[in-house]
């Protein structure tokens, strides 16, 4: 439209069983989950409201209006616009009120039953909280004439304001629209009469609202869209300008006011205006010269629609267009022998393009994903005709590449990086069975047997999970398995895989896969029958190179005794140094953190690392060879972002803490009860860097930071745990159900950023406000990115600190599971996933830092004083380990 339409409401009509014949045919067919992307296609066309209308001889209207209400409740995408809830009977609109979350607009109310009925219901409407549609429908009739629409909307609104007490602004009239154009003198100036009825209403009647059915004014023009689309935006180009601020449109079909081909639109204004006595007649006659899309210019590029349904099909999956992608695939089945051949016909050939362009460097990981979404809801499509064939029960699974079982190992929850190497799969005719996270050993091998699968991938993200993956490699070891093991995850490496995971699985061969990119010429590799052989000799052979070189490789001219580095311990200066105190003491808890307030501390740079897109953002973004595909991600992002604060799809809560602290020893930190320092409260252990300096760069423990007792210095030491991951899980689950991996994924990088941002916008509270050491500190965002603060905030498991185990300590002390609901699993991984723990330091020379490979006689000492038994300790840090366990080096022998 214009300028002028900039505060109008689109009310979206398409979920109305008497207006559109589509939704009606799937409500009464009872397919629901079908009529819910109807309501979510008006929502993504740009429907501001939806109107729901079940009014339908054939229906139960107030069950149907019940059960989709309660549907769209569940659909984050679709719930997060107010519900217009549309019916001629009172108590299905009644009963729809109950089930509205928010507030909610009834269509409609009016004086047609005279007063008592009226007041009756604009009282229940008012109780409910919602808006009300009033008709300009009285005892009479309804009015037709600018006069008469005035009249029934003055009565009703005083009744409403001086006898009800209804908020004015709840109030929406409706002076309904006519057709024009019908070939009857008295209907061509109903369009005006509506404009002149809705300025008096504006102008007399304060702060009440103009609504309603647009599509009504075109209905003699029915099966000529163009033309309608033509009619209805010039009405609502003077109607909006009259004072119209809402109505039941069409969103994804409404014309550009501007864009309308001149012509047509100068014969549409005389109509709408009723400007000349032969409008309807010119008309008409020049009305079939638009049928076909010539009546408005298009901003997008439809020409692609005119190729045949095979080349229409690959564009829709290349370019990860979902619009058409239903009666394409309908076309294609109606030319196919059967359902299935358009699966293993065009839609495979449309993949196959996807993945050689992939391949390729042409597209990448986000606009992959997004074609797996169009390729997932067209075989959804497909399914019930294939049921329908039993005889075809398993045929599309024999058809598969090979079958892949996927899962997170038992004790870590992070699975993004899995869940986008299993739709890259998917994409490349692989059959992913994802068992999810936290999945032990048994039912992983229990499910490999049962669903007879060629291939076991391995996910982990924590330190510990490379720990369960020898675990399952040897379980696969000892029940006789041989099909190959893929490896992949953040802390998972190529040398691990060779020297620990590999030695434990002699029957069969694990794979270590860089990245999603990989995945697929990994597997394509195995299951080939010319280069498997080939293949898997070439990986025995490297592994095999790797682990022997480990194993000779002590590195013991790198690294120095833990005595020696203890003495090149980073020596501050504590005379003079006075610590600050904090506000408090012991823990604060934040429930329900605003969202909006983290957006602002959001560091892009990891999001598209998540996706495989490598660069700096913003310049990213100008990138020659990726800054398309992270143009688009990004919008994508910056669109579901908006709509996961405003609604808020995920809950933010933290918890901070601060204890009296004091280094004791060397590599140890105690706390105490309170500011008497007399009641040990607990200890937190540090790791040192071990290796050699050939500088004066000291050998730095995270207690080096911290004053020693011995000082007499008053010190402190702060803790944190924060998530943004309540609810994400359910967030993902449904765009999973409605077969949209894209948007699944998507919301759960957006919910690990908004973590992360709300640990970066904690600590600079905690700097400025609650420990206040740096109650002046002005940084930007880059700045917080590029720490450019005083003090730090390691987390367990990190390489100042890479013991996991720590987390249970720092967890203790804040109590997080009973005040925030954090939890954290056996292998120490924190649930919900999207979040973040760590302690807090304010010493001006803390500072990040690797503790890099340690020796036994370090992991020796640090076991003791944890009370831990040494195998335990080294299988928590077995990936900083200089040494093999059970191998004795010379220098620990001592």
């Amino acid at each position: 439209m214009t300028q002028s339409t900039a505060n109008f409401i689109n009310i979206g009509e398409r979920t109305n069983v008497t207006g559109s014949a589509k939704f009606k045919k799937l409500i009464v067919e009872d397919r629901f989950d079908e009529a819910l992307d109807v309501a979510r296609q008006q929502v993504e066309n740009g429907a501001q409201i939806i109107d729901i209308n079940m009014d339908e001889g054939m229906l139960d209207s107030k069950a149907a209006m019940v059960r989709f209400l309660n549907l769209i409740a569940s659909e984050p995408d679709i719930s997060r616009v107010p519900i217009m809830i549309d019916s001629s009977k009172w108590d299905v609109i009644e009963a729809g009120l109950k089930c509205v979350q928010g507030k909610a607009v009834v269509n409609s109310i009016s004086l047609k039953e005279g007063e008592e009925a009226f007041l009756e219901h604009a009282r229940k409407v008012k109780r409910y909280g919602a808006a009300a549609v009033v008709m300009a429908f009285d005892e009479e009739g309804q009015a037709d004439t600018a006069n008469r629409k005035f009249e029934i909307c003055e009565r009703a609104y005083k009744l409403l304001t001086e006898v009800v007490g209804f908020p004015p602004e709840d109030i929406i009239f409706d002076p309904n629209i006519f057709a024009v154009a019908t070939g009857i003198e008295e209907h061509n100036n109903y369009a005006v009469e509506f404009i002149e009825a809705t300025q008096r209403i504006r102008q007399q009647l304060p702060y009440a609202h103009v609504s309603g059915g647009v599509s009504n004014v075109s209905f003699s023009f029915r099966g000529n869209e163009p033309v309608r689309e033509a009619m209805h935006s010039v009405f609502l180009y003077h109607a909006i300008k009259a004072g119209m601020d809402m109505g039941i449109v069409n969103a994804g079909q409404l014309a550009i006011y501007d864009d309308i081909e001149p012509s047509l639109r100068e014969l549409v204004e005389d109509v709408i205006l009723n400007r000349r006595a032969d409008a309807t007649e010119r008309l008409l006659e020049a009305a079939e010269q638009y049928k076909g899309g010539a009546g408005k210019k298009r901003e997008e590029d439809l020409s692609w629609r005119e190729r045949p349904v095979n080349e229409r099909l690959t564009h829709s999956l290349v370019k990860g267009i979902n619009a058409f992608i239903e009666e394409d695939v309908e076309e294609a089945r109606q030319q196919a022998e059967r359902p299935l051949h358009v699966i293993e016909g065009p839609l495979m050939d449309g993949m196959n393009v996807v993945g050689d362009l992939f391949g390729e460097g042409k597209m990448f990981l986000p606009q992959v994903v997004k074609s797996a979404r169009v390729m997932k809801q067209a075989v959804a499509y497909l399914m019930p005709y294939m049921e329908k064939e039993k005889e075809l029960t398993g045929a599309a699974q024999k058809e598969a590449a090979a079958t892949i079982l996927m899962a997170t190992v038992k004790g870590d929850v992070h699975d993004i990086g899995k869940n986008i190497v299993g739709v890259v799969l998917q994409c490349n005719n692989y059959e992913v069975i994802d068992l999810g996270v936290m999945v032990p050993a048994d039912k992983i091998l229990a499910t490999a047997r049962e669903k007879n699968v060629d291939i076991i991938g391995l996910s982990g993200l924590i330190t510990p999970s490379l720990d369960e993956m020898c675990h399952v490699a040897a379980e696969m070891e000892r029940e006789g398995f041989n099909i190959p093991l893929l490896i992949g995850g953040a802390t998972t490496s190529r040398i691990h895989t060779a020297v620990k995971i590999n030695p434990n699985y002699r029957r069969g061969q694990a794979i270590y896969v860089t990245d999603a990119s990989r995945a697929v010429g990994v597997a394509s590799s195995l299951i080939s029958e010319t280069s498997r052989e080939k293949f898997v000799a070439d990986i025995r052979d490297e592994y095999a190179k790797m682990a022997t070189a480990h194993a000779g490789a002590r590195e013991k001219k790198d690294r120095q005794t833990i005595e020696a580095a203890r003495e090149n311990k980073l020596k501050i200066k504590w005379d003079g140094y006075k610590p600050t105190r904090p506000s408090f003491l012991g823990t604060k808890v934040f429930e329900d953190y605003p969202l909006e307030n983290l957006v602002p501390y959001i560091d892009w740079t990891p999001f598209f690392q998540t996706w495989e897109l490598a660069g700096q953002y913003p310049q990213i973004l100008k990138d020659d060879k990726v800054g398309e595909a992270a143009r688009g991600l990004f919008e994508d992002a910056q669109a579901m972002l908006k709509q996961m604060v405003e609604e808020k799809w995920v809950r933010a809560s933290a918890v901070i803490g601060f204890w009296p602290a004091n280094q004791i020893g060397d590599d140890d930190i105690e706390l105490y009860a309170d500011d008497a320092r007399k009641e040990t409260l607990d200890v937190l252990h540090s790791l040192r860097q071990q290796m050699k300096r050939t500088s004066e760069r000291a050998n730095m423990a995270i207690a080096d930071f911290v004053a020693p007792k011995e000082t007499g210095i008053e010190d402190y030491v702060g803790g944190f745990a924060v998530t943004a991951g309540f609810g994400e899980d359910e967030v993902a689950k449904r765009f999973e159900q409605a077969n949209d991996d894209y948007k699944a994924i998507l919301s759960k990088a957006l919910a690990d950023r908004l973590a992360e941002a709300f640990a970066e916008h904690m600590h600079e509270r905690v700097r400025r406000e609650f420990w206040g050491y740096a109650a002046e500190e002005k940084l930007s965002n880059e700045d917080l990115i590029g720490e450019k603060y005083q003090g730090i905030r390691p987390a367990p498991g990190y390489p100042a600190q890479p013991d996991h185990t720590e987390k249970r300590t720092l967890f203790k002390l804040l109590d997080a599971e009973a005040k925030i609901g954090m939890k954290l699993t056996e292998s120490c991984a924190m649930w919900p996933g999207a979040a973040v723990s760590g302690l807090y330091f304010s010493h001006p020379q803390s500072e990040y830092f690797g503790v890099g490979k340690i020796g036994k006689d370090q992991v020796v000492d640090y076991a003791r004083r944890k009370g831990m038994e040494l195998q335990e300790c080294e299988r928590w840090l077995a990936p900083i380990l200089n040494y093999t366990p059970g191998a004795e080096p010379e220098e620990a022998a001592a």
